[in-house]
């Protein structure tokens, strides 16, 4: 009797903890193409040459985008600028750059500089990123020198000419001017009365002189990137992609070599230390309240026939908060939230990154202070990726090379368990499933895991019968290293990956089980 109850049991058990997930075998019309290079990043512009090189490549920085290279066909994009944009000056003079930076403090262990001054190698360290990379540079708007940005124009036009950046197809994207206009009436840039009116007014002075220095029109390669600002109303007044449109931003000649309008929004904030939740970070239904408000944003600027993209993003404001952006639990945040965000328009999704900032995906130096609270480490800790960076991995092998992939996140009736599946033209090709519930190491009782039971639907082509299982593994939620991708792991004194692969193969009709804080990505067969 007690066996037949404890098989009942088991049996229940299975049965409340199953999920059904229903997949189509054809992307609907609502399914958008993803670009290969959806994981793009945002650098901070002070310490520049330390991600790039001087006189030679960072060889690590240059490997790690070399895999996402390798796995989706195309380098990431690199968009440097940030807080410390809106600082840089330029003379002739320097080599590479000279910094100020303020005092370390226990929540800010590595603060952006407060004065930067760049000379032409520094631009020229473009030189060293992977081969075909396109880059948007931005340029000083804060401190209101057209001056400046002129010569910062100038020389970027110079490096982009040069023989070792075109013989590398390096291309310059973008120019971006001005870093989060919509804070200059709060840091003391501009006047409290600071409107979004008078930010397209000084745009558009700004961009007309540094159009033709760099021979930007609404034909050319070069275009801009306008917006970055760090919040936005959602409508016509205030700051917004709206609000700067419907006050002409689009009408003047430079105005009209606008091709991107970028956001930049975080989950939260930690400037005054406060605390932040790793489950909250993680969470499915948080995600979506994050990106879902941004909708008509992105409506707005697409019915101009423009990108949108965060331009600038990552877990929490201020470098991060520790304990929670440094850790394994915010990789299947970055991953869940990347894919959703495609799901809502953007076009491409730049994870910002600063030496020691405590969210980064890459740590491209040796640090010699810990990311947490500034305290001078016992032994210094050579450049290294962060948990973060599997996501950016994960997401260019399911998203693959074909450059003509379509994604559509999958309705599934679970708070924990977020699904998309990937389709190669009209064939669908792997899916990836991500449980978001928190297995920490305060944790006691075993590791809860939810089985997966699949259905397609639609015609055109048969139903898979067969996949491989690769599998994200992390020991915690809040480990900060040791997690594995198949079996393989990134955490390399190189970048590269290192290990032998692990997949298993399964059925379709058998489903899969996914742990708490587990990615599973599934490649479907005949």
């Amino acid at each position: 009797m007690l066996l037949l109850i404890f098989v009942y049991l088991t049996i229940f058990n299975h049965l409340v903890l199953g999920v059904n997930v229903s997949i189509p075998l054809v992307p609907l019309s609502s399914a958008p193409l993803i670009t290969p290079s959806l994981v793009s990043f945002s650098i901070e512009q002070d310490r520049w040459t330390d991600w790039a090189g001087t006189t030679s490549r960072n060889q690590f920085f240059f490997n790690v985008l070399n895999n996402l290279n390798q796995l989706s066909g195309v380098p990431p994009r690199i968009r440097i600028g940030a807080d410390s944009e809106d600082h840089t000056n330029f003379n002739p003079a320097v080599q590479f750059s000279e910094d100020v930076f303020p005092a370390i403090t226990p929540t800010v262990p590595y603060p952006e500089a407060s004065s930067i001054v760049v000379g032409d190698s520094y631009y020229e360290s473009t030189q060293f990123l992977p081969p075909n990379t396109r880059v948007t540079w931005g340029l000083n708007l804060g401190q209101n020198n057209l001056t400046d940005a002129f010569l910062e124009a100038r020389s970027i036009v110079k490096a982009f000419s040069s023989s070792a950046v075109k013989g590398a197809g390096i291309v310059l994207d973008s120019i971006e001017i001005g870093n989060e206009a919509d804070l200059y009436k709060n840091n003391g840039a501009r006047p409290t009365t600071f409107t979004s009116s008078q930010y397209v007014a000084d745009w558009t002075k700004f961009a007309t002189n540094i159009s033709a220095v760099v021979g930007i029109s609404s034909s050319s390669a070069t275009r801009f990137w306008s917006g970055a600002f760090s919040g936005s109303s959602h409508s016509t007044t205030g700051f917004s992609p709206q609000a700067i449109i419907s006050e002409g931003i689009l009408s003047s000649a430079p105005g009209s070599a606008i091709a991107t309008i970028s956001q930049h929004h975080y989950s939260g904030s930690f400037c005054s230390g406060s605390e932040g939740l790793l489950q909250d970070l993680m969470e499915k239904s948080s995600i979506r309240a994050n990106l879902s408000p941004f909708s008509p944003d992105i409506t707005a600027v697409r019915a101009k026939g423009l990108d949108y993209v965060l331009g600038e993003t990552n877990s929490y404001s201020c470098h991060g908060a520790p304990g929670v952006s440094n850790t394994a639990g915010a990789a299947l945040w970055a991953l869940d939230y990347v894919l959703f965000a495609t799901q809502v328009g953007v076009s491409r999704v730049f994870f910002h990154e600063g030496v020691g900032y405590k969210y980064n995906l890459i740590q491209p130096i040796t640090l010699t202070r810990s990311i947490l609270d500034g305290s001078t480490l016992p032994t210094p800790i050579p450049a290294h990726i962060q948990p973060q960076y599997y996501a950016a991995i994960i997401a260019a092998e399911s998203i693959g090379k074909s450059g003509n992939t379509h994604a559509a996140e999958l309705s599934i009736n679970n708070s924990q368990i977020a699904g998309y599946a990937f389709y190669d033209g009209a064939h669908l090709a792997r899916a990836v499933f991500i449980n978001s519930n928190a297995f920490l190491k305060s944790n006691t009782a075993a590791r809860p895991s939810i089985h997966l039971d699949f259905g397609f639907t639609g015609s055109g082509s048969m139903a898979p019968t067969s996949f491989t299982i690769k599998r994200l593994n992390v020991g915690h939620a809040d480990d900060t290293a040791g997690l594995t991708w198949g079996g393989q792991t990134y955490e390399t004194s190189d970048g590269k990956v290192s290990g032998s692969l692990e997949v298993s193969n399964g059925k379709v009709v058998d489903g899969v089980d996914i742990q708490a804080t587990e990615v599973v990505l599934l490649t479907f067969g005949g």
